[in-house]
C-alpha cells in the first residue's frame, strides 16, 4: 500500500507539534506559499477555460455558485439552535463552512492526479465562484434578527474591499484571466507554477500539520458539539458537493472535488472579510473548527472518502 506523500508531509508536521520539535516556518515564507498555490491554481483554471469555454459551463457555475449559497444556510440552523452559539457566532462559522479551503482543494487536486483520474481542467474556476456567496449569506444571517445593540456596523465600502479584493480573490481571479487570454506564452511560466505545484504543497502541508496541532488547546476548549460539527459537516457538504457534480454531467475526478470542495472550510479568505463584517464574532472559534478539525479530517479522512464514494458511482 503506498502513502500519498502530501498526506505523509502532513501528518509528518503534526507529528513535529505533538514533539514540540522546534519547527519554525518564517512568515515571509508561509505567505508565499499559499501566494504560489492561489496563482498556480488560478492559471491552471485560465488555461483550461480557454479551451473549454461554452454555454454548459455558464449553466455549471451558476448551479455551483448555489451550493456556496445553500451550505452557510445548512451549517446556519445547526450551530444556532443545536448548538446555542450567538448568532454572531453562528454566521461566521456558517460562512467559513460555506466557503472554501484553497489548501485543501490543493491536496485533492495532487489526490486525484497521483491516482491517475481525470477531470476537468476548469474545475478552478468553481474554486473562485466557491469564495464569495458564502460570506454575503453569513454577513445576511447575522444582521437578521440582531439586537440594535449589538454596535455599529461595518463600513460598507471596507467590507466590499474585504470581499471582492482579498488576497485569495485577486490572485485566482487574476491567474484565471492571465491563463485565459495569454494563450500558448503562458507556457513560459507554466514549469514553475505547474511542476514546481506538488513540492510546494508538500511544505505547505508540513506547516499546516504544525498548524493544525497547535489549535488542539483551543478546539479542547470548544467542546464536543464543535467537534462533532467540525466532522459531521464536510460529510454534508461533500454529499452535496457529490449530488451536485453527479447531476451537471462531471467526470468522476470532478466529481471527487467538487465534493472536497463541498466539504472544505476557509481559513484564510473568509476570516479576513468576517473581521470586517462581524467584528463582535469569535473568530478563534472559526478558525479552529476549520483549521483543526476540518482541515485535519478532509485530508486524512474526507478525501479518500469521497474518492471512494465517486469511484463506486462512477463503478
Amino acid at each position: 500500500m503506498q502513502f500519498d506523500v502530501g498526506i505523509a508531509f502532513f501528518i509528518l508536521g503534526a507529528f513535529a507539534g505533538l514533539v514540540r520539535s522546534d519547527i519554525q516556518f518564517p512568515k515571509g515564507l508561509y505567505q508565499s506559499l499559499i501566494l504560489f498555490l492561489m496563482l498556480a491554481i488560478g492559471l491552471k483554471g485560465g488555461v483550461a477555460l480557454a479551451e473549454h469555454a461554452s454555454w454548459q459551463l455558464v449553466l455549471q457555475s451558476v448551479l455551483v455558485i448555489g451550493l456556496g449559497l445553500v451550505l452557510p444556510l445548512i451549517a446556519f440552523p445547526v450551530l444556532y439552535y443545536i448548538g446555542e452559539l450567538k448568532r454572531h457566532d453562528a454566521a461566521s462559522i456558517a460562512a467559513h463552512y460555506g466557503s472554501v479551503s484553497v489548501g485543501t482543494y490543493a491536496v485533492a487536486v495532487a489526490f486525484v492526479e497521483a491516482q491517475n483520474i481525470s477531470y476537468e481542467a476548469y474545475i478552478p474556476l468553481f474554486v473562485v465562484l466557491l469564495e464569495m456567496p458564502a460570506i454575503a449569506v453569513g454577513i445576511a444571517l447575522a444582521r437578521m434578527g440582531a439586537a440594535r445593540s449589538a454596535g455599529p456596523g461595518p463600513r460598507t465600502r471596507e467590507l466590499l474591499h474585504e470581499v471582492f479584493f482579498n488576497q485569495g480573490m485577486v490572485l485566482m481571479v487574476g491567474g484565471l484571466l492571465i491563463g485565459f487570454l495569454s494563450g500558448v506564452r503562458v507556457e513560459r511560466v507554466t514549469p514553475f507554477f505547474f511542476e514546481l505545484f506538488n513540492g510546494v504543497l508538500a511544505l505547505f502541508l508540513l506547516q499546516m500539520g504544525i498548524m493544525a496541532v497547535s489549535r488542539l488547546g483551543e478546539i479542547k476548549q470548544v467542546g464536543s458539539f464543535m467537534l462533532a460539527f467540525g466532522v459531521a459537516m464536510p460529510l454534508v457538504g461533500g454529499a452535496l458537493g457529490t449530488l451536485l457534480a453527479v447531476g451537471i454531467g462531471l467526470s468522476m475526478g470532478g466529481t471527487i472535488l467538487l465534493a472536497v470542495l463541498g466539504a472544505s472550510a476557509s481559513y484564510i479568505a473568509v476570516p479576513a472579510a468576517m473581521h470586517v463584517a462581524l467584528p463582535q464574532a469569535n473568530h478563534s472559534l472559526s478558525i479552529s473548527a476549520s483549521l483543526g478539525i476540518t482541515f485535519p479530517f478532509n485530508v486524512l479522512i474526507g478525501i479518500p472518502t469521497f474518492a471512494a464514494i465517486s469511484q463506486w458511482i462512477f463503478g
